[in-house]
């Protein structure tokens, strides 16, 4: 099949008792499915002071926080896999560069007003922003009132709901992306970020940590600031009892998080490019040894998602963005 119009569906390879089953799921069923929970953080940064150069960013620092994950991300395969698209190849590298900084700013945005905005270093040397889930706009975009889809979104404060979405600038995506970026951004990438989650992490989707993006900028690598911005929600998580997720880019970051406390478990690929691009999963089980966490917490089941992804197991701030 083409692979400008392959990636409507996923092939699941779970294993479990020295025996492999695989499952066929269709993506944009799953979309319409369910939307995972969401786990409410807006309140957390007040518990959060500024120690080791770690503190919390506030509305006024959205687009200095965007900038550093701008240039962390300038040449991220998943970063521009919406921009560069074959019916964008007119456009320069200026007005690429455009939007994909204003991608980074309304997701800091959203962050800001009900996720987590880490930053450390000088000049907001490093960026993370930590949430629970994957933005669902595409339900709040696509979807007609009468569907009742967006009712099948967690009520209350999330970063979801639709005066973030608009408030934080997310509603223009659908406007600026091309004709192609919005198939690989709402119909592709944005289920099959749910879905990974939602399988990987199972009732605790909804009462989790979620790295969605961290960034260090170059000037300020080696200096252990990324290594500060996620221990200091993974000390958190150790004491909730909470496990702690992420999507990563690049092949050389996987042993880097493993150094935290994370494990691989699964791969997902994008399909509707040129060429595929793989994300590795991890996931972060809390540490009862360093935390007041209750033990017999039941580990993440690992498996593979994908027809055919070979995982290497084997490959501080040098890391490239996740």
């Amino acid at each position: 099949m083409d692979k400008a119009v392959a990636a409507s569906s996923i092939s699941i390879i779970e294993s479990g008792n020295h025996e492999i089953k695989k499952s066929t799921m269709n993506l944009n069923d799953s979309i319409n499915s369910r939307v995972p929970n969401i786990f409410h953080v807006e309140n957390v940064s007040s518990g959060i002071s500024a120690e080791d150069g770690v503190r919390v960013c506030g509305i006024h620092e959205y687009k200095q926080a965007a900038q550093t994950l701008a240039e962390a991300f300038a040449e991220d395969d998943v970063a521009m896999y919406f921009i560069d698209t074959p019916d964008r190849e007119h456009w320069t590298e200026e007005q690429k560069w455009n939007l994909h900084t204003q991608i980074l700013e309304y997701v800091t945005y959203a962050h800001v007003m009900k996720g987590l905005v880490l930053t450390a270093g000088e000049d907001y040397g490093c960026v993370a922003l930590w949430s629970s889930n994957v933005f669902a706009i595409k339900l709040v975009l696509t979807q007609p009132p009468s569907s009742g889809r967006p009712d099948r979104m967690p009520p209350g404060h999330n970063m979801d709901d639709l005066y973030t979405i608009f408030r934080s600038g997310m509603w223009r995506l659908y406007f600026q992306l091309s004709s192609e970026g919005k198939k690989r951004f709402f119909t592709e990438f944005l289920p099959l970020l749910h879905d990974a989650k939602a399988r990987t992490l199972g009732d605790r989707d909804h009462d989790s940590w979620y790295l969605v993006y961290l960034g260090t900028k170059k000037a300020a690598r080696g200096k252990g600031f990324a290594k500060k911005v996620v221990e200091r929600v993974t000390k958190m998580a150790d004491v909730q009892n909470k496990a702690c997720y992420l999507e990563s880019s690049n092949d050389k970051n996987p042993a880097i998080y493993m150094r935290w406390g994370f494990e691989l478990a699964r791969k997902v690929v994008l399909q509707r490019g040129p060429e595929n691009i793989e994300l590795d999963i991890m996931i972060r089980e809390p540490n009862p040894k360093t935390s007041e966490a209750r033990n017999g917490l039941g580990k993440t089941t690992k498996a593979w998602m994908n027809d055919g992804i070979q995982v290497a197991m084997e490959s501080e701030d040098n890391r490239q963005p996740c």
